[in-house]
């Protein structure tokens, strides 16, 4: 059951047609999302509307929901790796680091995990710190928990410095040097094509590390892919909005509870996908309203309204 709603409610999985390499959004996507600030813009964006009811896919709980996000990783390498011999994935920080634990063997015999040495992970946001810093750098916290199981994936580090604007430079001359075949572009924009990029979002509604009221988050499709944002101590770096939105496969994943959040990320969650009149200055999330599948459990959906909440 969880396969079948996934084939259906997901862009990009098996049963789901999508555009081909290089090609740019469609045009239902494009008027979901009006387009961002350029490079040299001075003119914001309009709200974008509500977020498409069958992008959202509502789950009982935060364990299914990690299961979802590890099938839809699995389906989403084995078509890159059929199609051209390589599997381009960007993962987040925070909660989605744990929810890509035990993928070898969710399927209690073992699942097909040959995908991994074709495959190269960038992070779509990171601190500026020591990668091996085991408190604060998401690569040592991603080789902790999963990376070291994935045999032969290449992960796109940082230099492990504290000065953000160098490590932004030097991180997307990293992403510009891969070849084509590892990480595709867009033949319109030449901004990189991931296979597949993870998204949490924050209770303000970052993401990555563009947070609302900020600069970054006006860069356009014709600035830098990698921002640095020096607003906490040490400094981070982050994908752009418009490298988060040309994905060929987006998910937005949000779950969990806790006893200060007894309804998880809810009001987060209704900013993000539902909200009137929310902006990428106000709430960054909305700036994936109309590219990704927002995968979230009851507790983070139950402010969406009954739209979203009693499909069929």
């Amino acid at each position: 059951l969880l396969l079948a709603l996934l084939t259906i409610a997901v862009p990009g999985a098996i049963g789901f047609a999508r555009p081909p390499f290089g090609t740019r959004r469609s045009a239902a996507a494009a008027a979901a999302s009006p387009p961002l600030w350029s490079a040299t813009s001075s003119t914001a964006p309009a709200p974008p509307p509500p977020t498409p009811v069958d992008d959202v896919v509502v789950l009982p709980d935060a364990a299914s929901v990690g299961e979802a996000v590890r099938s839809v990783v699995i389906e989403a390498a084995a078509r890159a790796v059929s199609e051209r011999g390589h599997f381009a994935l960007a993962i987040p920080g925070g909660s989605i680091l744990k929810m890509l634990v035990g993928m070898s063997t969710d399927d209690g015999e073992g699942t097909d995990m040959s995908w991994t040495s074709k495959a190269t992970v960038a992070y779509v946001n990171h601190k500026c710190v020591d990668v091996d810093d085991a408190d604060l750098s998401t690569h040592a916290k991603a080789h902790r928990l999963f990376l070291d199981e994935w045999e032969g994936t290449t992960a796109i580090v940082l230099d492990g410095t504290d000065d953000g604007p160098a490590e932004a430079a030097s991180y997307e001359a990293k992403l510009r040097a891969l070849p084509e075949e590892v990480l595709p572009r867009c033949a319109d924009t030449g901004l990189p094509v991931f296979d597949l990029m993870l998204v949490g979002v924050g209770d303000d509604g970052h993401v990555g590390s563009l947070y609302p009221g900020r600069e970054e988050v006006k860069v356009g499709e014709d600035g830098p892919w990698v921002l640095s944002v020096d607003m906490k101590e040490p400094p981070s770096i982050t994908l752009s909005l418009p490298v988060m939105q040309n994905a060929r496969q987006s998910v937005v994943a949000a779950c969990g509870v806790s006893d200060k959040y007894p309804k998880g990320k809810s009001k987060g969650m209704r900013r993000a996908v539902s909200a009137q009149g929310e902006t990428t200055e106000t709430f960054p999330a909305v700036g994936l309203r109309g590219f990704s599948t927002w995968i979230m459990d009851k507790a983070a959906a139950c402010e969406l309204g009954d739209d979203y909440l009693k499909r069929d």
